[in-house]
């Protein structure tokens, strides 16, 4: 009988002991989620991309690789940025392979938008443009009036006065329009009494640093924006011969391109990148742009210095840019319409 009791309490003990074990084994797993629980997500939605057709000056200076990450942080937007002289950067939106437009040639810029290709103009800073030429400047015309240094190369260079050489962009940029429009007011015709002129005058068909590069190698003078200049400055053997005049004004500005196929959204984008650079942290960042490396800025944002122009080369600086197609009175532009009229 006392064998049988002693059994029977070995078996419970034996028994509560096995218990214990897997309750222990059962709470001591990771739980499992049930088969058909979503995966929760952790990537961010892949950026969307905005393309940007702009002159060389915005580019050589490093102006917009200073301002990309700003943007792209605060909107998750990539943007894709092609340079060129403003001419080509225009030839480029008109064809539709690009959503901004981003130059500094307020003629051409006007009659982009009249004729329907672009929305919401917006100016967001300015600079001048300067004659720069060699340091004992053989031409004689420091401190001139644009006008009258122009005026002066060209009767010594046609005459053929040693060391006499102007390397001009010759490529349709706003620098270039610029230059026109200062040979222009100083009476001459450009196409007849100035281009192929003589060995004197040299059209480049360059960016702006790199004609600066070869005016430098010449010994020769040249117009350029003060930016691109203080950006080469160092590696150049140029200094400022004439810096002042109203005709050496240079404005910048930004458009959204419209054409029938410009999808609604890729408008959005454009006008949020309008909107940036006319924010007033941006134009305090523009304005702070270059002071540390040339102890200037290289450009003077719309918030500081809103320049005197003529009428409607200086845009809008300060609305929102909202405009999803043109106005009743501007014709859109049709893709087609643009091929044809190009060809």
């Amino acid at each position: 009988m006392k064998k049988n009791v002693h059994e029977t309490l070995i078996a419970a003990v034996f028994l509560m002991l096995l218990l214990a074990t897997c309750f222990a084994g059962c709470t001591s797993q990771t739980p499992t989620a049930p088969a058909n629980t979503p995966a929760v997500a952790t990537t961010k939605a892949a950026p969307q991309t905005l393309l940007i057709a702009t002159t060389t000056s915005l580019y050589d200076t490093k102006l917009l690789d200073y301002l990309q990450p700003m943007f792209e942080k605060k909107y998750n937007v990539q943007l894709k940025i092609t340079s060129q002289g403003t001419g080509k950067a225009i030839e480029l939106a008109k064809r539709g392979d690009a959503d901004v437009l981003l130059v500094h040639s307020p003629s051409q810029e006007l009659a982009f938008m009249k004729d329907g290709y672009g929305l919401n103009r917006r100016s967001f800073a300015s600079n001048s443009f300067v004659i720069v030429g060699p340091a004992n400047d053989p031409a004689g015309t420091k401190d001139m009036t644009p006008e009258n240094a122009m005026t002066t190369l060209r009767l010594k260079g046609t005459n053929k006065t040693a060391g006499i050489y102007f390397v001009s962009r010759g490529d349709g940029s706003g620098t270039h329009s610029a230059e026109k429009t200062v040979w222009s007011k100083a009476g001459y015709n450009y196409t007849t009494q100035v281009q192929k002129s003589g060995d004197w005058y040299i059209e480049a068909g360059k960016g702006m640093g790199e004609t600066l590069q070869m005016a430098s190698e010449k010994g020769a003078y040249t117009l350029t924006d003060e930016g691109t200049y203080l950006a080469y400055k160092t590696n150049l053997d140029l200094v400022p011969i004439v810096s002042k005049g109203a005709s050496l004004l240079n404005i910048y500005s930004v458009m959204a391109v419209y054409n029938d196929k410009q999808p609604t959204d890729k408008i959005h984008m454009a006008n949020n990148f309008i909107n940036f650079l006319i924010a007033p942290e941006t134009q305090t960042a523009i304005g702070n742009f270059g002071v540390d490396k040339y102890g200037k800025a290289l450009f003077i944002p719309m918030s500081v210095s809103v320049p005197t122009a003529t009428a409607g080369w200086v845009g809008d600086y300060s609305t929102l840019a909202t405009a999803i197609a043109p106005t009743a009175t501007t014709a859109p532009v049709t893709l087609a319409a643009t091929a044809a009229s190009t060809k």
